[in-house]
């Protein structure tokens, strides 16, 4: 959708999305034409913007509220961890979706947060890769991924399995928006954000669909952009790329857990999949939240927790949940 301006071109958005529905999917629509749409419908409007982990799961949950409250319209659009929190913080959405730890600066501004579940970040290539067998069986090593990101070697992708006959050279993804998972993978390298090297890419669906094109590339997603929540499978036209967590040069049984997105799950709850590739995603608010956003947090953390596993995201404890609900109030 092109930008469009004044009146009558925001009259014809909130038209052709339907305000019935207005649970918007709303990546590439101008900021200012959902204003203008949600000034335009009637009822209140809860708007929520931020983070790629947490987009698909608040899809899910805008809908099962709207079903307990069809007169609220809640507005979701994506953009990266780093704009959900500004846009909270200057008044531009009423929830920031927050995939990374708060900041002091934020914090600073009175950011009021709760966790409301989990993800994790996976290496993911095009399942079409020139040595996607090859990596299937042997994984691949965190020493090669810190090579991959930060020094643009090994060159070619039978240099990473040890096949000097392949001749495909590795391209390189990272986020070029301001992300939690870019955060999470740099800090499993054991660097920081601003050191990953490759092609920049926004958004976790924009990336997906780029590997897919792309059978020499490798990058990073979300758990629920790395596989499909339908079938559990990982996304079509992907591989989920293996680790090599002992770095032994084979995929040992115990390190064999990603052909399906319960196998991840578990993998991850036992601590098995690297901590430092985990992290909460939160719900973050200028101040302590009060209303209609402050019932839907609530909501969010008792009735909404039924659907964290089939949108693709993971559950926190109850003690968790108990612990966000006590702050809500």
């Amino acid at each position: 959708m092109k930008r469009t301006r004044g009146r009558a071109a925001v009259t014809g958005m909130c038209a052709a999305l339907g305000l019935g529905l207005m649970t918007a999917l709303t990546v590439g629509l101008p900021a200012g034409g959902l204003a203008g749409c949600a000034r335009q419908a009637r009822g209140p409007v809860i708007r929520v913007s931020g983070a790629w982990a947490l987009y698909p799961m608040m899809v899910r949950w805008s809908e099962e509220f709207r079903q307990i409250h069809p007169d609220v319209r809640i507005d979701v659009s994506a953009g990266g961890a780093g704009k959900g929190a500004a846009d909270a913080l200057a008044g531009r959405a009423d929830i920031g979706m927050v995939s990374r730890d708060i900041r002091p600066e934020e914090l600073a501004q009175d950011a009021f947060w709760v966790p409301v579940a989990k993800t994790a970040v996976f290496a993911t290539l095009n399942a079409a890769n020139p040595v996607a067998s090859e990596l299937a069986a042997q994984g691949i090593k965190r020493s090669t991924l810190i090579a991959l990101w930060t020094g643009g070697s090994p060159p070619t992708w039978g240099e990473v399995v040890g096949k000097p006959a392949v001749k495909d050279r590795v391209r390189v993804y990272v986020r070029g928006d301001a992300c939690g998972a870019a955060e999470t993978w740099a800090r499993y390298l054991g660097k920081q954000v601003a050191d990953l090297k490759g092609v920049a890419g926004f958004g976790d669906d924009r990336l997906t669909d780029t590997l897919r094109r792309d059978p020499q590339g490798i990058g990073f997603n979300n758990l629920a952009y790395a596989y499909d929540a339908q079938t559990g499978r990982p996304t079509a036209g992907l591989m989920v790329v293996p680790i090599d967590l002992n770095a032994d040069g084979r995929l040992d049984d115990h390190e064999d857990f990603y052909g399906t997105i319960g196998q991840a799950r578990t993998a991850i709850a036992a601590g098995v999949y690297p901590p430092l590739l985990t992290h909460e995603v939160y719900l973050l608010t200028r101040g302590k939240p009060t209303g209609l956003v402050q019932e839907f947090m609530r909501w969010v953390l008792r009735d909404g927790q039924e659907l964290v596993g089939p949108a693709g995201c993971i559950a926190l404890g109850p003690d968790q949940l108990a612990a966000g609900i006590a702050k809500l109030r």
